[in-house]
């Protein structure tokens, strides 16, 4: 990790920002939307559904993706996920949903973003 200050990213929602905040905290290397992933294609070939892992954590070779969405809500991000390792096998990818995210946050003493992620008001934090 360079010492030089980075331009942070466009996080998409504020879940991602706090999140890199914590990985920055413990010195974690990280990279915000790296890749793009090729699902389903048409019969011309063209891809029609792709994902985007929210991070990628180089020494880790993980993938990690968060979502604050309900259970309910959750069932297209599933199905891509269920994609991915049907297709990318050699790919290790992290699903971290609301309750693990809010019980992070109350660990590393975030408690006002951990009350953000509270119920049904969730989906809207950031908007």
């Amino acid at each position: 990790m360079s010492d030089a200050p980075r331009t942070p990213p466009h996080f998409a929602h504020p879940v991602e920002e706090v999140f890199a905040k914590i990985l920055d905290f413990y010195g974690i290397q990280w990279t915000y939307e790296p890749r793009t992933f090729p699902l389903e294609w048409d019969e011309a070939g063209n891809v029609t559904v792709a994902f985007s892992p929210d991070f990628y954590l180089p020494e880790q070779n993980l993938y990690v993706e968060l979502t604050v969405l309900r259970p309910k809500l959750t069932a297209k991000k599933n199905r891509k996920l269920r994609l991915m390792r049907e297709l990318y096998p050699e790919v290790n990818i992290k699903l971290f949903k609301r309750r693990e995210l809010r019980n992070m946050m109350i660990r590393f003493g975030m408690l006002e973003e951990a009350d953000r992620i509270l119920g049904t008001d969730a989906q809207e934090w950031g908007e």
